[in-house]
């Protein structure tokens, strides 16, 4: 009887045991995060690497453009992904569909070393994790008198030397925005006068691209002495032509934010806000920068004048930065393209 019951005992111990391992084995979590995919190698050994020891996780991904991923979360009523990478035009679309959550900054104690443009974007959504800039590029070679003002892309002297960006890329309906300008008016509230300078402009430009690579060959092949970029790819231009530089532009550049977002379907709300707080840290801000993948948006990341060259950095640089008004793109953009297309021959 003794050894039944020793055996009996030890198989109610042995089952005990299993049950109680399995929630342990169970509770490890998964983040989901929807991204680019770019800077792969960087990313995984600056980021994910010490995130996932911080937070005893498994960390999976959707990869994709903008366009792509923000149709897979919408499809999905905002589920199936934890945190949501995009630039800030998409962003507001994702804000405006119903699909990402309203955020709890007390949640993200590291936003108090966040530059003020970057903590509170759109209204209540997520922060920016990097901020970019749209300006003029040109050859300081070719062009003897250099660019200070939106207004001198319709300068005699560009004729058959511009590129601009087309008109569905990020950039493509900020010309619309600098053409009405232009002509003195807000294209939001009337873009007849801003198409009227697009044809203007026509002469002047070689061709509209819409990806970073076509700008950059129009000038390696000397096709182009002045384009619009996003400063992302200034390194990269002046690689390929280190005679070009960003344009000091007394209305100033304008900004691109990158932002995160909480979908509203997270299944991992509190494992999201640990991971958008670890990004916004110091220590992470300041490895991306130095890295060259992304600009800090953190006040206390310190850069050299060459780490800083490539980058929008500082308080003064930030603070001249104008800000598009991204409800209004979106409703607007949409009818802008076919005209775009007409005036450009696309």
């Amino acid at each position: 009887m003794h050894k039944n019951l020793a055996r009996t005992l030890a198989l109610a111990i042995s089952v005990g045991t299993l049950a109680s391992a399995a929630p342990a084995m169970a509770q490890t979590k998964t983040l989901t995060i929807s991204w680019w995919g770019f800077n792969g190698e960087k990313l995984e050994s600056l980021v994910l690497a010490p995130f996932r020891e911080q937070c005893g996780c498994e960390i999976v991904f959707e990869t994709g453009n903008n366009g792509e991923r923000l149709n897979k979360i919408q499809i999905r009523n905002g589920g199936g992904v934890d945190v949501a990478y995009f630039s800030d035009s998409f962003s507001q679309q994702g804000i405006e569909l119903g699909l990402f959550q309203q955020i709890d900054q007390s949640k993200l104690p590291n936003l108090a070393n966040i530059y003020e443009m970057a903590k509170d974007p759109q209204d209540g959504f997520g922060p920016a994790y990097t901020i970019g800039r749209v300006g003029i590029v040109y050859d300081s070679e070719a062009v003897t008198t250099p660019v200070t003002s939106w207004n001198d892309l319709w300068r005699e002297d560009f004729k058959s030397s511009l590129s601009l960006p087309g008109i569905t890329t990020t950039a493509g309906p900020m010309v619309v925005l600098k053409a009405g300008l232009y002509k003195g008016t807000d294209a939001f509230d009337d873009d007849t006068a801003a198409f009227e300078a697009l044809a203007e402009l026509k002469p002047n430009v070689v061709k509209n691209y819409n990806t970073g690579s076509e700008m950059i060959n129009l000038f390696s092949t000397g096709e182009i002495t002045a384009s619009i970029a996003q400063d992302f790819t200034l390194a990269q231009i002046q690689a390929a032509k280190p005679s070009v530089v960003w344009a000091d532009l007394e209305e100033g550049s304008i900004a691109t934010l990158n932002t995160v977002n909480i979908p509203v379907g997270a299944a991992e709300p509190e494992l999201a806000y640990e991971f958008i707080n670890f990004i916004l840290s110091d220590e992470i801000q300041q490895k991306l920068a130095e890295e060259g993948v992304d600009a800090p948006v953190n006040t206390n990341v310190k850069l050299t004048p060459e780490q800083a060259s490539i980058w929008t950095y500082g308080a003064d640089v930030i603070g001249s930065l104008e800000r598009i008004h991204y409800g209004k793109m979106n409703a607007a953009k949409g009818g802008w393209v076919d005209r775009w297309n007409e005036n450009f021959g696309m």
